[in-house]
């Protein structure tokens, strides 16, 4: 079994109209043996950029604090926020710096840039960037993420249809994947606002 299946995960991002949502399920697991269902991979950075990371729930967390320290700085030096393309090439800058002996996390990036455009990516494990117009995926449910997701998707969706779009795809691809699931976790931002979601999904 791959390092990046470990503990399970299974991150989306997808696109509207002037919003986007990033999902994630909630199981953290030890190859078959669940050990925690509330686990966080889904990370704020400022009120319109956000980050999931799926792969090694050790790395996932000490990625994002360092994650965080970056944008910190960045903000005390530039005194504003860091614009989603350039968040991006700050996460595959710290993830080459270290291919050596890699993070083993596969972010998705989600932000709203200028004039409230959505921008999404992925990378793998040494920052190589893949964007995206519709959305993208990452962790062990990929290949069914990548099925639902292509079957669901319409472009310039208003946010409770995204959100729809975003929740169903998820749990459709969770239970054909036995190392993650037990229900989801939705954030669904729009310029004006940012709505935090818990989803219900199967327990077994």
């Amino acid at each position: 079994m791959s390092i990046f299946e470990y503990n399970g995960s299974a991150v989306v991002a997808m696109v509207g109209k002037n919003c986007f949502a990033i999902a994630s399920d909630r199981r953290l697991g030890v190859n078959l043996q669940t050990i925690a269902t509330d686990f966080q991979r889904i990370f704020k950075i400022h009120d319109k950029l956000y980050i999931g990371l799926s792969g090694l729930a050790t790395d996932v967390q000490t990625l994002h604090q360092r994650l965080v320290f970056r944008h910190k700085l960045y903000h005390l030096r530039e005194e504003r926020d860091m614009k989603p393309e350039t968040f991006a090439s700050l996460v595959s800058a710290m993830l080459y710096e270290k291919r050596f002996g890699p993070y083993f996390c596969m972010p998705v990036i989600a932000g709203l840039g200028d004039n409230d455009v959505p921008f999404i990516c992925t990378m793998d494990a040494i920052g190589a960037k893949e964007l995206a117009k519709d959305f993208v995926v990452s962790g062990t449910a990929s290949e069914s993420l990548y099925g639902a997701c292509e079957s669901m998707f319409k472009p310039d969706m208003e946010p409770e249809e995204l959100f729809e779009t975003i929740s169903q795809a998820l749990l459709a691809s969770v239970d054909r994947d036995c190392l993650s699931g037990w229900g989801g976790y939705v954030v669904l931002v729009t310029p004006t606002e940012v709505q935090e979601r818990t989803l219900k999904g199967r327990m077994d």
